[in-house]
Parts: structure tokens; sequence; C-alpha cells
């Protein structure tokens, strides 16, 4: 069963999560990073280096998964596997405060449109805040998937 567990760690539909999430990082990242409006609020910082830690994780899992696939040879030893739950369930809870945390400030900010008269903060940071969230539950799959093969080991 543990071989055919489709999104858990050495297969393909895991590399493709990890692209997801590296692709949905960086573009949370890209959007959010564009201008230096974002240095005023700390939610905005907390989702820029939220999501500056998501992004060489999830592509060093991706290098491992396609290394993985292209080998044949699925990683299914319980310590690698538990250390790279534990990393998951910490990126997955930052990358959600990050975003949930941004996305109230950007609701503030809205809501007080005449206090607060930041450029692009309707589109820009709200488009940053969406690919966090699809990041967010791109890893939180993965998670789930690695989690639930670790005990079948």
């Amino acid at each position: 069963m543990d071989d055919k567990l489709p999104g858990s760690l050495g297969t393909s539909t895991s590399l493709s999560l990890r692209l997801g999430q590296v692709i949905f990082s960086s573009a949370s990242l890209l959007f959010m990073s564009l201008g230096v409006e974002f240095y005023g609020f700390t939610a905005f910082c907390f989702l820029v280096t939220a999501m500056g830690l998501v992004i060489p994780w999830s592509f060093t899992l991706a290098m491992v998964d396609g290394y993985a696939v292209i080998m044949g040879f699925p990683f299914r030893q319980p310590g690698i596997l538990l250390v790279i739950i534990v990393g998951d369930w910490v990126l997955s809870l930052l990358s959600l405060a990050a975003a949930c945390a941004a996305n109230g400030v950007i609701s503030f900010l809205l809501d007080r449109g005449g206090v607060y008269n930041l450029p692009n903060i309707g589109g820009r940071y709200q488009l940053s805040v969406a690919m966090a969230f699809f990041s967010w539950f791109l890893s939180a799959v993965s998670l789930l998937f690695n989690l639930w093969l670790l005990p079948s080991l």
C-alpha cells in the first residue's frame, strides 16, 4: 500500500505538489516585494520571511522527489520521513499564519482607505496573499500524505 500512495515522498504526485509550492511561494514573494511599501507592515514582512523559507525547503524536496522518480526508488526511511513531516508542519503553520495576518492587514487597510492610501493595495498585495494561501494548501496536502504514510513504515 505504501508504494502506491500518491503524494508521499518520492512519487510524481509529490514532485508536482512541491513544484506547485515553489511556484506559488515565488509568486507570492514576487508580488509582495515589487514595491518597498511592505516594509512598513510587520505582517507583510512576516509573509515575505515565511515564503522565503518555503521556497528552498520545497525546492530541495522537489529535487529529492525528482531523483526518486527518475531512479524508481521511493524513500521509505522513517527517520527521514519524520524530519520532512515536522518541516512541512512548521512551514505549513508559518505560511498559514503569515497569509492570514497579511490578509487581515489588507482588509484593515482597504476599510481605512482614506487614512492609509497605498498604491496597489487592492491588487498586488491581495494577489500575493492568494498565492501564499495556494502554497499553504499544497504544503498541507503534502504534509497529510506523508503523515498518512508514516505509520505504515
